[in-house]
C-alpha cells in the first residue's frame, strides 16, 4: 500500500479488533515462558485409556502396572499392549450411573495411589470418601479413615506410607470442599487444607500441618525424616520434619513454577512434581486476590476457569527438585501440548522411564530417557 494511502473504513474495525484481541491475550492470558526448560515431552509414547483423567499412577510390589485412578471411580491396571487396561478395583459400590468423562460423586473419585509393599494392599485417596484400602486381588475398597480430630476428611488427595513406623500421611486438600470444587478451592483463597498422620496400630488420625491452601501432592523423602506437600495456587512446597532435631516443625522447602499437582520420590532421592499448567497474568491475578477468586467462584463455570488458568493453551510440564535442598534441578515440558496436556503426576522408575498421568486427558504417557 503506497505511503499516505488510507485504510478503507470498512477494514479499520476488524483490524482494530484483531489488534486489541492480540494485545489482550498477551497481556492477560498467555502463559509465562519459563527459562531453561527442555521440550522433551512431545517424544513420549501415548497410551490411550478408556476413561478420562488417570490422575495418579502406581506399581505393585511385583513391579506390575501401572495402576491408574480414573474419573469413574475405578482403578485400572495396564497389562501391556496385548491385554490393555483391565479393571482392578473401585471405591464405591454405586456403579450404575458412573460416567467415563465426568465426576459423579456417588461413584467416588480415586486420586492418589500407594501400594504397601509388605502386604500388597493398595491405599487410595478418594476425593469424596476418604482414604480407602483394597487387597492384592482388587475389588471393592474398604474405608480406612474419613475424619481427623473431629473434622470430616472431605478431600483426600495424595498419601505416602512409612512402612517401618506403620503409619501413613495424607493430604486433606480442604475440610470444606470435595474434589469437584478443586479449582474453586484454589481460586477462592481458602486455607482449609491439612496434612494428616494416621497410625495403623492405634487408628489415630492426627493433623500435623494445617492452614494450607489446596495442598495437592505429598511425598516422604528417602530416609523418611520429612515429608513435603505442595500448594497448587501458590506453588509453595511445604516441609514437615518427622525425625531429627527439627521434628514437629515446618518450613518452606521449595517454590515451583506453575500449578503443581502430585509429587513422587525418584530413585535418586529427588522429587518429581507434575504441573497442571504454567501460570498466566490472569491466573496470577486471581490467585493473589481473595476477593477476585471468590467472585470467580460465584460467576465462572469450571470449564471456562480451567481454560483461563492455562491461557486457552493446554500444555504439559513436570519439575524435578532436589531431595536435599529443594532446588529446581530440571524442568521438562510439552510447550505446545502436542502430546501431553494437564499433567498431574510424573513417576520415575528404576529403568529410567517416567510415567505421566493427567487430570483431564484420556491418556497415560511414558518417556524413555535412556
Amino acid at each position: 500500500m503506497p505511503i499516505g494511502q488510507k485504510i478503507p473504513t470498512w477494514a479499520a474495525a476488524p483490524v482494530t479488533i484483531a489488534i486489541l484481541a492480540l494485545v489482550s491475550y498477551q497481556t492477560l492470558f498467555a502463559p509465562y515462558n519459563i527459562e531453561g526448560t527442555k521440550n522433551d515431552l512431545p517424544m513420549a509414547k501415548t497410551i490411550p485409556i478408556p476413561v478420562n483423567a488417570p490422575e495418579s499412577l502406581e506399581f505393585d510390589p511385583q513391579g506390575e502396572g501401572p495402576y491408574a485412578s480414573v474419573v469413574d471411580g475405578r482403578i485400572l491396571k495396564w497389562r501391556g499392549d496385548d491385554l490393555g487396561w483391565v479393571e482392578f478395583a473401585h471405591t464405591s459400590p454405586h456403579r450404575e450411573n458412573c460416567s467415563s468423562h465426568k465426576v459423579v460423586p456417588a461413584c467416588g473419585r480415586p486420586l492418589g495411589l500407594s501400594f504397601e509393599k509388605k502386604t500388597g494392599d493398595l491405599y487410595i485417596c478418594d476425593g469424596y470418601l476418604g482414604v480407602m484400602k483394597v487387597g492384592p486381588q482388587g475389588g471393592l475398597a474398604e474405608l480406612v479413615v474419613d475424619q481427623a480430630e473431629g473434622r470430616k476428611v472431605m478431600f483426600a488427595n495424595q498419601m505416602d506410607i512409612d512402612e517401618e513406623e506403620d503409619v501413613f500421611y495424607f493430604n486433606d486438600s480442604s475440610d470444606k470442599y470435595h474434589f469437584r470444587e478443586v479449582f474453586f478451592v484454589a481460586a477462592n483463597g481458602e486455607r482449609s487444607g491439612r496434612v494428616i498422620r494416621y497410625d495403623k496400630k492405634t487408628k489415630e488420625a492426627k493433623v500435623v500441618m494445617d492452614n494450607l491452601r489446596c495442598n495437592n501432592g505429598l511425598a516422604l523423602n528417602k530416609d523418611r525424616s520429612f515429608l513435603i506437600s505442595c500448594e497448587s495456587p501458590t506453588g509453595l512446597v511445604h516441609r514437615y520434619w518427622i525425625k531429627g532435631p527439627k521434628a514437629g516443625t515446618r518450613d518452606i522447602f521449595s517454590r515451583v513454577p506453575g500449578y503443581p499437582d502430585n509429587i513422587r520420590l525418584s530413585p535418586s532421592g529427588d522429587f518429581w512434581i507434575g504441573i497442571h499448567s504454567k501460570k498466566s497474568p490472569l491466573g496470577r491475578l486471581v490467585m493473589a486476590n481473595k476477593w477476585l477468586g471468590q467472585l470467580v467462584e460465584k460467576t465462572v463455570n469450571l470449564e471456562l476457569l480451567v481454560a483461563c488458568l492455562n491461557g486457552f493453551r493446554p500444555h504439559g510440564m513436570a519439575v524435578k527438585i532436589s531431595g536435599e535442598t529443594g532446588e529446581i534441578l530440571e524442568i521438562i515440558e510439552d510447550k505446545k501440548g502436542k502430546t501431553m496436556r494437564y499433567i498431574s503426576e510424573a513417576y520415575e522408575r528404576e529403568d529410567g522411564k517416567i510415567w505421566f498421568g493427567s487430570v483431564f486427558e484420556p491418556s497415560v504417557w511414558v518417556l524413555d530417557r535412556k
